[in-house]
C-alpha cells in the first residue's frame, strides 16, 4: 500500500467518523439506544482503524527518511497503536 492509498483510506475513515458522530448525537436526541449503541460502536472500530492508518504512513515516512524501502512497513496490532500517546 503506497501513501496516496493510505491518506485516501484515512479521508474516507475521517468522513466516516464525522457520519457517525452526527448520526450518533440525532441517535442520542431521539434516545434511540439500538442504533446509539451500534454507532458507537463502529465508531471505536473507525478510530482504531484510522490510529493503524496514520501509524502506518509515520512508519513508510519515517522508513523513506532514513534511506530505507517504507514498503517494508507493516500496520501495528490495534492494541499496540492503541497505547500511544496522542
Amino acid at each position: 500500500m503506497d501513501d496516496q492509498t493510505i491518506l485516501r483510506r484515512i479521508e474516507a475513515l475521517v468522513a466516516e467518523e464525522h457520519s457517525l458522530q452526527h448520526r450518533e448525537q440525532d441517535d442520542a436526541e431521539q434516545a434511540q439506544q439500538e442504533p446509539l449503541t451500534a454507532d458507537r460502536e463502529r465508531l471505536e472500530q473507525v478510530s482504531v482503524q484510522l490510529d493503524q492508518c496514520w501509524d502506518l504512513l509515520r512508519q513508510r515516512r519515517a522508513r523513506r527518511d532514513a534511506g530505507q524501502d517504507p514498503d517494508d512497513a507493516e500496520a501495528r496490532e490495534p492494541g499496540t497503536v492503541e497505547k500511544y500517546l496522542q
